[in-house]
């Protein structure tokens, strides 16, 4: 099989502490892997096979965030667009994050590949 992976996309233009990014950065691998696990059991298997990998990168925008979405949704790919509940340092509702995967690389990477690390 194919090298399995997940993306976390974090939003540059979010003013966020690192605590806060950790913790929304985590939200978004929960979430995406508990959907793997019940939508691609194959996939997700593998993924825990093979140690979890997990990318973060930078995403410019919203804009990019919603875009990057559509993207993935298109081609199959799980993903989970995290909001923050605004209980600490930023406004309730507000989109901070976007997971992706696990995907096969073969899928994910056109989509996610032309991002820079965080």
């Amino acid at each position: 099989m194919v090298e399995v992976k997940m993306i976390i996309a974090v939003r540059k233009d979010v003013d966020l502490g690192k605590g806060k990014m950790a913790a929304q950065v985590a939200h978004a691998a929960v979430s995406c892997a508990l959907k793997s696990e019940k939508d691609d059991k194959k996939v997700f298997k593998e993924w825990i096979r093979t140690g979890q990998k997990k990318i973060v990168v930078k995403i410019e925008n919203l804009e990019t965030i919603y875009r990057l979405k559509d993207m993935a949704e298109r081609a199959g790919v799980v993903t989970s667009l995290i909001t923050d509940a605004g209980l600490t340092q930023i406004a309730p509702g507000t989109v901070t994050c976007l997971g992706l995967g696990p995907a096969e690389e073969d899928v994910i990477d056109p989509i996610t590949s032309n991002f820079k690390l965080l």
